[in-house]
């Protein structure tokens, strides 16, 4: 199957949220090797003037993944995952993840590009934090780059 190349300009919309909890913050730097006291201790984190336990930057790489498995799944795409191979990711920050955030992530296809047989499809996950009364602050911006290989690649 080749990959629909009306795809670009497509959007998907926020869909699950996302709870930020203090173990998943520390699992998550632990598994990255971020060693930072702020990562780990409430007191360190607010000792530095943020709410609660400040997650490393590349945490917004699960927020990011869970939007990018709409476009994945989307039987309208014709993206067969054993033929995808990541080729570059990018965080731009408006404002650190903390414990207790709530977030949800929009997906954007910003590109496709047929190549050879295959594709590369650029996406941008813009993720946003929820408040209580149901406001939305961006948080992160991720850019990200697959390629889709073709038959016989």
């Amino acid at each position: 199957m080749t990959i629909n190349p009306d795809l670009q300009g497509r959007s998907y919309p926020a869909a699950e949220v996302y709870d930020v909890g203090r173990e998943k913050i520390r699992e998550f730097a632990r598994a990255v090797k971020a060693t930072h006291p702020a990562h780990f201790d409430v007191d360190a984190a607010t000792a530095l003037g943020h709410p609660d336990l400040v997650a490393p930057p590349t945490f917004a790489i699960i927020i990011a993944q869970r939007a990018d498995a709409q476009l994945i799944e989307d039987p309208e795409a014709g993206i067969d995952f054993t033929r995808v191979v990541h080729a570059d990711q990018r965080f731009t920050h408006h404002r650190p993840i903390f414990a207790g955030d709530r977030l949800v992530a929009e997906l954007h296809v910003d590109g496709v590009r047929a190549m050879g047989g295959g594709a590369m499809l650029t996406t941008r996950s813009e993720i946003f934090a929820l408040d209580a009364a149901g406001g939305r602050e961006q948080v992160t911006t991720t850019t990200s780059s697959i390629l889709v290989r073709g038959e016989g690649q």
